[in-house]
């Protein structure tokens, strides 16, 4: 039977059992296109910090001791040091882990902090910035979809940055995904680790390429009923029918503008990608 509580070099894990994550969003307005497309996400049971590490646990962890702030500034380089100790530890543990499959201690991904904090194993603070284990991305496709961290893929400084979920100044309800780069001390970000099965095989991924064909005929479409149609509409009704003659290059233009701006802020919501219908 899996244990409820680990403790890895001082460090005490609760479980977190496991389930299907929501991730992103199907709203339609491009406004939303970098948070697309929204998609299940199936997290194994695996284990996470209800708190981040502080500064006793991390100058325990260092076996030397830690001055003010030092919990909070990271870098790539510190960062690696920390998980391969706490992996070597790992290793070296009794911990109860299901011995079927193999472990490995890292900051969680999106999927697992969200996954923990509607479990309810985790409370995040106001205005934390916690390290995550993903990758910087424009959007959601290709992303995991069994929880695994996600890599970077291409070139540039960005490789260089880390997914961050930040906390609401105010409202610990609400947190969103944000950036942070490593390869300089960086301030005032949190660590929050989870021990958790390594995925072996070919991860499911959200499909990388969209329906472009679907994409451009919505657009089309409601383009025209909210802005081009209503743009020839009005002076019609408002009997300036020979301005619908003399003006039409005027009023096409003024409905495809409106229908930009519509676009932006609402389309119909896109489909929700499940984990089932990825080959």
């Amino acid at each position: 039977m899996a244990m409820q509580n680990i403790t890895v070099a001082g460090l005490d894990f609760q479980r977190v059992n496991a389930g299907s994550v929501f991730i992103g969003e199907n709203r339609g307005g491009w406004i939303y296109a970098g948070q697309r497309p929204k998609h299940e996400v199936r997290c194994p049971d695996f284990y996470v910090m209800t708190t981040p590490i502080s500064l006793a646990q991390l100058s325990k962890v260092l076996d030397t001791e830690l001055v003010t702030n030092d919990e909070t500034t990271w870098n790539q380089e510190r960062l690696a040091a920390i998980i391969a100790i706490l992996n070597q530890s790992l290793k070296e543990s009794t911990a109860g882990l299901d011995s079927t499959r193999e472990w490995e201690v890292r900051c969680p991904t999106q999927s697992e902090w969200v996954h923990a904090k509607i479990s309810g194993k985790i409370d995040p603070k106001c205005g934390m910035k916690e390290i995550l284990a993903d990758a910087v991305s424009s959007n959601y496709r290709g992303a995991m979809m069994d929880g695994r961290p996600r890599k970077f893929d291409g070139h540039g400084p960005m490789q260089w940055h880390t997914a961050t979920m930040e906390i609401h100044p105010t409202k610990a309800s609400i947190h969103a995904l944000s950036s942070a780069p490593l390869d300089r001390d960086n301030t005032g970000l949190s660590l929050r680790l989870v021990v958790t099965p390594i995925r072996v095989g070919a991860p499911k991924v959200v499909p990388k390429r969209a329906d472009y064909g679907a994409n451009i005929r919505s657009e089309l479409l409601w383009t025209t009923l909210l802005g081009v149609i209503p743009s020839f509409a009005i002076p019609w009704m408002r009997g300036l029918g020979d301005y619908v003659y003399s003006g039409w290059v005027n009023l096409l233009f003024g409905g495809l503008c409106v229908g930009f701006v519509t676009g932006a802020i609402w389309r119909p919501r896109r489909p929700i990608i499940m984990y089932e219908q990825v080959e």
